[in-house]
C-alpha cells in the first residue's frame, strides 16, 4: 500500500456528547477528509484532515455559516511517511445479519458464519458513516434475500470501499466500481479490495462524480450506492438516474430526517420510484429503483 501520498494538517476537536447533523456536514465539507471514533466514555472524538495548513479563523467562521458552535480544537501537522496507516480508526466491528466488517487493528480474525471484511479505515471513513453505512448494508441485504443479481456494482463516493467489497461477497459474478472525490479514498479501498481477495474484480478512481472516466466508460449500472451527503446527492441525481439500467436500484444515504423529503423529490424528478427509507437515529437511507 502507497501511504506516502504527502504530508497532512490534521484539527481534533474535544470530544462531543451526542451527534450533530451539522457538524457532521460541517466536517465533511471543510475538510478533505474527516474521522470519527469513539472515546473510552462513549463520547465522540472528531479529527478532519487537510492537505494545507489550516486557516483557523475561516474553519471557524464556516461552521458558524452552517450554525455549527465549535468545541475546543487542537491543530497538527502530520508528516508525510506513512500518515495513514499511523491514523486507522480502531473502530467497533460494524455487524449486520449478513456481514461482519472489522478494522485491521483486530488482532484475531473473527470466528463468524457472516460475511467477512477486513478494513482499513483511517481518512476514508468519515463522520456519522457507521450509522449510514449499515443503513446501505441492510438495503444491499434485502436485495440480495429478493434475489435481485446485479452484474456491474458502482459505489458513488466510496470512502473506504466497504459497499462496493460487501456487494462483491454477495455477488459472485458481479464487478464493481468506486468512485470518490478524494484519491486517499481511492487508495484505501484498492487496498482494501486486495487484503480480502477482491482486487481483481472491482477497478476504483478518483475523479467529479460521474464526469469521471471510470465511472463513465462502465456505465450503465445494475445498483449504485451513493453514500454522501444531501446537496450532492441531489445535485447529482440527474446524473445518478441517466448511470443507472431500467429496472436497476440506487440506495441512497448520508442525509437525515429533515432532508429526506428534499434527497428523494430530487431522484423521483430524474425518473427514480422510492422503494423504501430506513432510519438510524437522525440519518436516512432510501432504496430507489428506475
Amino acid at each position: 500500500m502507497n501511504t506516502q501520498s504527502g504530508s497532512s494538517w490534521q484539527v481534533v476537536f474535544a470530544p462531543r456528547d451526542k451527534e450533530d447533523p451539522l457538524f457532521d456536514e460541517f466536517m465533511e465539507t471543510f475538510f478533505t477528509a474527516s474521522t470519527c471514533d469513539f472515546t473510552e466514555d462513549g463520547k465522540l472524538c472528531y479529527a478532519g484532515y487537510a492537505s494545507e495548513p489550516v486557516d483557523e479563523q475561516e474553519m471557524a467562521h464556516a461552521a458558524a455559516v452552517l450554525g455549527v458552535a465549535l468545541p475546543s480544537w487542537k491543530c497538527s501537522h502530520i508528516p508525510a511517511t506513512n500518515w495513514l496507516t499511523k491514523n486507522v480508526i480502531a473502530f467497533p466491528p460494524l455487524i449486520t445479519d449478513d456481514f461482519y466488517i472489522y478494522g485491521v487493528h483486530e488482532e484475531q480474525t473473527p470466528q463468524t458464519d457472516k460475511h467477512r471484511l477486513r478494513i482499513y479505515a483511517a481518512t476514508a471513513f468519515g463522520s456519522g458513516q457507521h450509522q449510514t453505512t449499515r443503513l446501505c448494508l441492510e438495503f444491499l441485504s434485502r436485495l440480495f434475500h429478493h434475489s435481485f443479481r446485479p452484474g456491474k456494482i458502482l459505489d458513488m463516493g466510496c470512502g473506504s470501499g466497504i459497499l462496493a467489497l460487501s456487494s462483491l461477497l454477495l455477488w459472485p459474478n458481479a464487478s464493481a466500481v468506486a468512485a470518490d472525490i478524494d484519491n486517499e479514498a481511492v487508495i484505501v479501498t484498492l487496498q482494501n479490495a486486495a487484503d480480502n481477495g477482491l482486487d481483481y474484480r472491482i477497478s476504483a478512481a478518483c475523479g467529479d462524480g460521474y464526469q469521471n472516466g471510470l465511472v463513465r466508460e462502465n456505465a450503465p449500472y445494475d445498483l449504485v450506492f451513493s453514500n454522501i451527503l444531501a446537496r450532492p446527492l441531489i445535485e447529482m441525481s440527474p446524473a445518478l438516474a441517466s448511470a443507472l439500467k431500467p429496472g436497476g436500484y440506487a440506495v441512497l444515504s448520508g442525509f437525515t430526517e429533515e432532508q429526506t423529503d428534499w434527497v428523494l423529490a430530487a431522484h423521483e424528478k430524474a425518473g427514480l420510484k422510492r422503494i423504501a427509507v430506513l432510519k438510524n437515529e437522525n440519518w436516512r437511507a432510501a432504496l430507489m429503483e428506475k
